[in-house]
């Protein structure tokens, strides 16, 4: 065990959970990000050994400082918390729809992440892990072979806002190479989780957890400024 520490965004369920789960396990003090505290303690009791509960509602710019003035030194930060508010194409997408996706799935890493940066930056090996999604790459959605192809412009906030987030690790990853902090992005696969009632027939989360772990724990000479697949495998952007 050591003092090694990591924050995880709407770990309360879901892949969050998971991760928070393995990252204790790998001997990481682990915050349990939630909105809701009475969710945070129960999944940080669920998890146990080293699972600290944490207030953090990403979209409240008042939360999101108050979760960072807590935090000396931060290790690795994962965020994971996402929101698919519709199904619908463009074309029918409600602007509060895309101005809801955009807020968690975007504004909010931006926000979380600038707020920790100082924490992140006293960690000898920092580590940014953003929960994107397969949905959100271009060359994918736009491939000729229909197998490739994670819709027909459906999920329009949601797949855009992902697109946005991949172009925001890049970024990211870029800005902070000089400090050391490798920043990569993570398509985890549909999950069975609540995120919506497609994803509900969809996989393991826990096998998903596992590859943003993965990345959570890259060595220094390991990549930064990348998208994976939640086994390895690169996603093309």
């Amino acid at each position: 065990m050591n003092d090694r520490t990591a924050l995880v965004t709407g770990a309360n369920k879901g892949i969050g959970k998971h991760i928070a789960r393995l990252l204790v396990a790998e001997g990481f003090v682990v915050h349990v990000g939630s909105r809701d505290a009475g969710r945070g303690r129960r999944a940080a009791e669920e998890i146990g050994g080293a699972a600290r509960p944490l207030v953090l509602d990403v979209t409240d710019p008042d939360s999101v400082a108050a979760a960072a003035a807590t935090l000396d030194r931060l290790d690795v930060l994962v965020n994971n918390a996402g929101v698919l508010p519709s199904l619908a194409p463009p074309t029918e997408t409600t602007m509060d729809d895309f101005r809801r996706a955009y807020e968690t799935n975007v504004f909010a890493v931006a926000a979380v992440t600038n707020a920790f940066l100082p924490a992140l930056r006293r960690s000898p090996h920092p580590r940014i892990v953003n929960i994107s999604s397969g949905t959100g790459s271009l060359t994918w959605s736009t491939h000729p072979n229909p197998q490739f192809t994670p819709g027909s412009g459906g999920s329009a906030a949601y797949r855009s806002s992902k697109a946005a987030l991949n172009a925001l690790t890049v970024l990211y990853a870029q800005t902070l190479a000089d400090d050391g902090v490798k920043v990569n992005a993570l398509a985890p696969g549909r999950r069975a989780t609540d995120l919506s009632h497609r994803a509900a027939s969809g996989g393991d989360p826990a096998e998903a957890a596992q590859g943003a772990v993965r990345l959570a724990l890259l060595p220094d000479d390991g990549p930064s400024g990348a998208f994976f697949s939640w086994d390895g495998t690169p996603v093309p952007w």
